[in-house]
């Protein structure tokens, strides 16, 4: 199952962390909690994608206030119009789930669902979330390629393979933006920078980068070399 048909996921309050923090953001100037979707984002996108994109998790008040993945932050007016100019995305504009924004060929999520305190999920966050995530990937038939942003999204679908026993050691794929590995009997597994304002801002990521990788997976994702 896939987006907000995820077994679960809407009522799931597994994480008291999580479901305090929501409770108490402020929020964004002009807005109030009623703005907000404050609850597990689903992930959207092409059912028949050859490719997954993962993120760490919801911003406060990106996809914790739309209820969809990099729409209404930073993060995601950097990617949207780049995913766009690839064929990726049907427009350039991601600002609410009501925009009409499609997806070709592409799914987006994120490794943990729900809002963390300082953008960061702990151990046994991850751990909660990891089996939507897998649902989420075991639904999409034609799954060629997963693009994990960041070294925590990264992480954690690591684990998710050596708990399934495909691999032994997660330290034999180490994170570098624009690395690729093949898993055994597995998508590819491809590492990017996330594109978060931060990196944006420093020039760790920036424009010419996100192409260059979208078009990485592209090649990956119809079977040719990489």
């Amino acid at each position: 199952m896939l987006g907000a048909d995820l077994p679960g996921l809407a009522g799931c309050r597994q994480c008291s962390r999580l479901i305090r923090h929501m409770a108490v953001l402020p929020p964004r100037r002009g807005l109030s909690r009623n703005d907000y979707w404050n609850a597990p984002v689903p992930g959207f996108g092409d059912p028949q994608a050859r490719i997954c994109l993962v993120g760490l998790a919801p911003g406060a008040h990106g996809a914790n206030r739309t209820g969809r993945p990099f729409t209404g932050d930073g993060a995601g007016d950097f990617m949207y119009p780049l995913l766009h100019e690839a064929g990726f995305a049907g427009q350039a504009e991601a600002t609410d789930r009501g925009d009409g924004l499609t997806l070709r060929d592409l799914y987006i999520t994120n490794a943990v669902k729900c809002l963390p305190p300082d953008n960061k999920p702990d151990t046994a966050e991850f751990e909660r979330c990891r089996p939507f995530l897998a649902r989420e990937l075991e639904s999409l038939d034609r799954l060629k390629v997963v693009v994990l942003l960041g070294q925590g999204a990264y992480t954690s679908y690591l684990r998710l393979l050596r708990a399934r026993g495909t691999i032994d050691r997660i330290g034999a794929y180490p994170f570098a933006h624009g690395a690729s590995y093949r898993p055994p009997g597995g998508p590819w597994i491809v590492a990017s920078y996330h594109t978060s304002r931060y990196n944006i801002q420093t020039g760790r990521m920036n424009r010419e980068m996100f192409l260059a990788l979208l078009e990485k997976v592209r090649t990956l994702a119809a079977g040719e070399n990489g």
